[in-house]
């Protein structure tokens, strides 16, 4: 393999020839083998990253053209086009585990960036520190790409997930408006529902989560830069925090401001963790319904059996013909993944000391991983799984028939303990509740047939 030397402060680094990245970024790839090849910073990151250094330039341009050339600019947004396009990625070779400012895959981007656009421009035109750099730090840098890449994770990727679900339920509520089963409460029989209304109480926990990670957005929006090192902005020229923040709104089309408090974006990550929450109540619920999807789906003649889903592969190496509720799995293990995550993530943020926090890396990391997790799962229970649930209206019918709640419906004709002696009369005897209530003289026939109607009680 063949070597360049690159140079930092400290001195000179041999550096892969074909490589970007530079002294500083080497340094870190040598230091840090934790995690290689399993862990590397996550490329929404370095995404991020692109956004964040390109309306850098664009406007230290602006403010500082003496310093920023209008040369400079070009090719500095030139190559930030190709890294947002995903063309240098593999010179982005840094692990979540390093330094836990994430100064070095700050340097990373400034190396890499400077680098290429060297190549681009065919002379030595930009410093990694002075121009890529400029009116930055890695203190603010690495905090606002966070934010940045939180929120089109959000607005991308999870909330199109939760509308495609939501959209789906909508469609089985329609479906089955006419399936009349029971209801359980502590795993036990209850009174009737629709199964329309059951269905309507997963869309609805979805719409509630829906709420919730769009109040999250608007937390993330401030971005930290402009505080450089320790929020005072040293070397920052006048305006450039709210010049920055309005070149990345321009560039996500989405909306971002700066931190009004730069002391305070710099060392805490709350908006972060408020924003995780919404990803673990999400996940909660997804929990919640896929438990029911498998609940109700259980047999196929052994369980409840009250829906079908689709047949996607072979459960068993050994019994066969046996099929499992393999997506309701993978969803309700995303789910403890993200719980996981909300733990780190909290645990993250509280380790802010003085002017800095210095768990930036593990904690974008797993909210990231939450994120993308949770719309993948989504997305696949979506396709694979709940758009092809049907309703076994026969087996509802027969299992709603069974249920001895049904004596609710008698309470205020013949008092709540008369109904508990038919239900119970009805079980030890092996009765329906229409033959014990007879039994027991409490009701005519007439009177029970026109009282207990199932249709009536949802």
């Amino acid at each position: 393999m063949k070597y360049r030397i690159e140079h930092d402060s400290m001195g000179e680094v041999e550096v892969a020839a074909d490589r970007y990245w530079g002294a500083q970024t080497e340094r870190s790839r040598q230091n840090f083998r934790i995690g290689v090849g399993r862990e590397p910073m996550p490329q929404e990151i370095v995404y991020a990253f692109g956004i964040l250094k390109k309306a850098a330039a664009l406007a230290n341009f602006e403010l500082c053209p003496d310093r920023m050339t209008e040369e400079k600019c070009n090719w500095i947004c030139k190559t930030c086009d190709e890294i947002t396009e995903g063309k240098l990625w593999e010179h982005f070779p840094l692990v979540v585990w390093q330094t836990g400012s994430g100064t070095q895959s700050n340097m990373n981007a400034n190396e890499v960036i400077a680098n290429r656009a060297n190549e681009l421009a065919g002379k030595r035109l930009l410093h990694p520190n002075d121009d890529v750099n400029m009116s930055q730090s890695s203190n603010d840098t690495f905090p606002s790409a966070m934010h940045i890449a939180a929120v089109l994770e959000l607005r991308d990727r999870v909330i199109p997930a939760v509308d495609g679900l939501i959209q789906t339920f909508l469609r089985l509520e329609e479906e089955n408006a006419d399936a009349i089963k029971s209801g359980r409460t502590h795993l036990q029989d209850a009174t009737p529902i629709r199964f329309s209304q059951e269905i309507s109480g997963w869309r609805s926990s979805l719409e509630k989560d829906k709420k919730m990670l769009l109040s999250s957005l608007e937390e993330l929006r401030e971005l930290a830069l402009g505080g450089t090192a320790v929020g005072t902005g040293l070397n920052a020229p006048r305006g450039f925090d709210r010049l920055v923040a309005e070149k990345i709104a321009a560039l996500c089309g989405a909306e971002f401001r700066t931190a009004e408090n730069k002391f305070h974006a710099l060392t805490s990550k709350d908006e972060l963790v408020f924003a995780h929450g919404a990803l673990k109540a999400l996940a909660a619920d997804l929990w919640k319904i896929a438990n029911d999807v498998r609940w109700l789906a259980s047999g196929p003649r052994c369980g409840l059996g009250e829906i079908t889903v689709p047949e996607n592969e072979p459960g068993s190496s050994i019994m066969p013909g046996k099929v499992n509720p393999t997506q309701c799995e993978a969803l309700t293990m995303v789910a403890v993944q993200v719980m996981g995550n909300d733990t780190a993530v909290g645990l993250a943020a509280s380790q802010g000391n003085f002017e800095l926090n210095v768990f930036l890396p593990v904690c974008a990391y797993n909210f990231l991983q939450s994120a993308r997790l949770l719309a993948d799962a989504m997305n696949s229970f979506r396709e694979h799984c709940a758009s092809g649930i049907r309703a076994n209206r026969e087996k509802m019918r027969q299992n709603l028939n069974d249920s001895l709640m049904l004596v609710t419906a008698l309470n205020p004709y013949v008092g709540y303990e008369n109904a508990a002696k038919i239900a119970k009369l009805a079980y030890t005897e092996h009765l329906t509740l229409r033959e014990a209530c007879l039994r027991l003289g409490l009701l005519t026939a007439e009177q029970f047939d026109a009282i207990l109607r199932p249709e009536d009680m949802t």
